[in-house]
């Protein structure tokens, strides 16, 4: 349900609500909050709320440190692991500088100026996310080891997948939050799990990846384990992807579909910075059905982008290089624009790539390009890229570059 101002007021009223967190991300992707009493939202819808930007990553030196947090009433959800009494609610914010403009490294703003350049242009997306993840046991202190939750394995079922009440509660919790889960199983890795989403717009896909991260550590946490979203946690298993799926719904998917395909693949390398972020992220390509080459084919994991297989109206393109360090709000941004290119320029698609890249011999594997195999690799084509220094702003930028 989308709600207004007004709505969400007499929503805190009438449903015991005494706290609203107001949440955001840093440029990196992490989730921030403020929390407020529901008799300050109606100056804090009018005025915003000031928060310390040099205290957060990528958004300021202390010179210029106040910012001001708008929130947006058609996010309210309630936290239904908070008190049924006394609840407390979430809203994501609009960051502001104090004049009332638009914070430039806003990232969430970003990714909504690429969904209105996009309906500019002609054309709506929808994006669906799948974000694995692993659950390792504490210790005798309560601290995160990296020893997994259970021994099992693809699709395993109980006893020997112990992750399956904790995934059951993550599920009832996001229906809780009006985020319905696709689908949700046991993945290749001892103590890995995913979680599907169903197709949204773009900005509600990234919203939900952001929510689904929270809520994923919360709940594990009062299950007494750790959740870790980390590209490769565990060096000879497994990593975990965010696997990113794309149409184009003008009614012309099948049709457009090689024009996504074709400007992805044409600019992966120059933002491979933003949807591979760390270091970490680059031990993970190339291994275990992780991409390594910019490829192509029709349902091949070992590819970069396949097309699963789904009858026409839910055909759609999975980028299979994204990890879940990315911030979504960034990599949703560079990956429309991307899309848009293709559409634009009617890009060729390359030929299909139907072969599998861990078995190839190197006389084929040499006709491919590869994607950054470091993270210093993918600073320096993100440096030259005039694409991203066309979508992103320098100082976001910089931040990537610095971190």
């Amino acid at each position: 349900m989308s709600y207004t101002q007004k709505e969400v007021m007499q929503y805190c009223a009438e449903e015991d609500v005494k706290f609203i967190r107001l949440a955001f991300c840093d440029v990196f992707g992490v989730q921030k909050n403020i929390s407020v009493m529901p008799s300050q939202l109606p100056k804090v819808f009018k005025h915003g709320i000031a928060v310390d930007a040099s205290a957060i990553d990528g958004f300021g030196r202390e010179g210029r440190s106040d910012l001001f947090l708008y929130p947006d009433p058609s996010t309210l959800t309630v936290l239904p692991w908070r008190p049924e009494h006394g609840r407390v609610v979430r809203m994501f914010c609009k960051i502001c500088n104090p004049d009332g403009s638009v914070f430039i490294n806003d990232t969430r703003s970003i990714l909504i100026k690429a969904v209105a350049d996009a309906k500019e242009a002609g054309y709506t997306f929808n994006f669906g996310s799948e974000l694995e993840f692993y659950l390792f046991k504490l210790d005798e202190k309560g601290n995160r080891t990296y020893i997994p939750h259970d021994e099992a394995g693809y699709m395993d079922i109980a006893p020997d997948d112990r992750g399956e009440n904790v995934r059951r509660e993550i599920c009832l919790t996001l229906e809780q939050m009006e985020i319905i889960p696709e689908g949700s199983h046991h993945e290749e890795g001892p103590g890995q799990n995913e979680i599907d989403f169903e197709y949204s717009d773009p900005l509600t896909a990234a919203d939900r990846a952001v929510t689904f991260k929270s809520v994923v550590k919360t709940i594990a946490a009062r299950n007494g384990l750790y959740a870790d979203f980390s590209p490769k946690p565990l060096a000879d298993q497994p990593g975990s992807g965010f696997h990113v799926n794309i149409s184009v719904g003008d009614g012309k998917n099948g049709e457009l579909m090689p024009y996504l395909i074709s400007g992805i693949m044409d600019k992966i390398r120059d933002i491979s910075l933003f949807l591979n972020p760390v270091q970490n992220s680059y031990e993970r390509l190339g291994c275990f059905k992780a991409p390594k080459y910019v490829s192509w084919s029709i349902e091949n994991r070992s590819q970069l982008i396949r097309i699963p297989a789904a009858v026409e109206n839910f055909k759609r393109l999975e980028l299979r290089s994204p990890d879940p360090a990315c911030n979504p709000y960034i990599g949703f941004a560079l990956l429309i624009y991307a899309c848009i290119e293709g559409l634009d320029g009617h890009l060729p698609l390359p030929e299909p790539a139907d072969i599998n890249f861990y078995t190839a011999s190197e006389d084929i594997l040499c006709r491919f390009k590869t994607l950054p195999l470091s993270l210093d690799e993918a600073k320096k084509t993100t440096l030259a890229s005039d694409f991203v220094n066309k979508h992103l702003p320098s100082s976001l930028i910089d931040a990537y570059l610095n971190r």
